[in-house]
């Protein structure tokens, strides 16, 4: 059984709806499939637009109003979801046994992941990366920081680009901490936040913070974008390709690996990395 198709074709479709719209899918994406289930209103509230544009998403998607379309997300939330496909033998696979099913499994997550992982890296295009590699490069400091699982791609970039040049911390956890960085941040400052579904408050309020300082935000994100897109100087949509029932964080680390390599050819880092390596071997 694939993905619920209604969550799919939200997916799908995002790119193509106006900015009202695109809010109200972002809201049912990001608290899939609850969000749906309320009332039209209150939907419309969180997603900060009113009811009328949310009726048109629901006219444009081809359902008989917002009834018809909660009827629909009841009918697949019925339904076996993904990851009891990726984990659950069906009558086929227990028929087969459960080894041959799990390696059907696994080959067909790798063939996910490697088409996945090909059309992200298609997607971060050479201007994209010249434009990053300038922030990265040139900022007096460059922070980071991520969400419950995307904070690893952010630890990536903070170890990388530290041995690269100086001024690189990631954004600490504390708030006083986090208080104490915004305080100091400014225009040539540069924060580079990945925020993936569901999107974190966190690093929202961190990141308006340090906006509202002057400093200039990369942020890395999915198909259906982080709330915080309006607010980036670079934007990096990664999109929606996944391998099996859980996050490709391959996907995050490939590019971060790829800003990494752009910086570096700006910083030409060969004397650094040697000093780094002889104090390496005194300590």
């Amino acid at each position: 059984m694939e993905t619920d198709a209604v969550e799919d074709r939200l997916g799908e479709v995002y790119a193509t709806l106006p900015p009202g719209e695109r809010a109200i899918v972002r809201v049912l994406l990001d608290d899939w499939p609850f969000a749906a289930l309320g009332s039209l209103r209150a939907l419309a509230e969180r997603a900060g637009v009113s009811p009328p544009t949310a009726s048109r998403l629901f006219d444009r998607l081809g359902y008989r109003g917002f009834a018809d379309f909660q009827n629909a997300v009841r009918k697949g939330a019925r339904e076996r979801s993904r990851l009891l496909e990726f984990v659950q033998p069906g009558p086929e696979r227990a028929a087969a046994g459960e080894a041959t099913g799990g390696a059907v499994e696994v080959r067909r997550a790798a063939d996910e992941l490697r088409a996945g992982l090909d059309s992200t890296l298609a997607a971060v295009t050479e201007p994209l990366l010249e434009a990053a590699a300038g922030l990265l490069a040139g900022a007096r400091t460059v922070w980071a920081l991520g969400g419950p699982l995307s904070e690893l791609a952010a630890e990536y970039l903070v170890r990388q680009l530290a041995s690269l040049r100086p001024g690189v911390h990631r954004v600490p956890g504390d708030p006083q901490a986090r208080a104490r960085a915004v305080l100091d941040l400014g225009p040539q400052d540069v924060l580079a936040a990945y925020d993936f579904r569901r999107y974190s408050p966190a690093t929202a309020r961190f990141a308006g913070a340090a906006r509202a300082r002057g400093a200039r935000l990369v942020l890395i994100t999915d198909a259906w974008e982080s709330p915080l897109a309006p607010e980036a100087e670079l934007l990096v949509r990664l999109p929606r390709e996944a391998a099996g029932p859980i996050a490709p964080l391959a996907h995050e680390i490939a590019v971060t690996e790829l800003l990494l390599v752009a910086a570096a050819a700006r910083l030409s880092p060969a004397g650094r990395l040697a000093d780094l390596d002889a104090i390496a071997r005194t300590l």
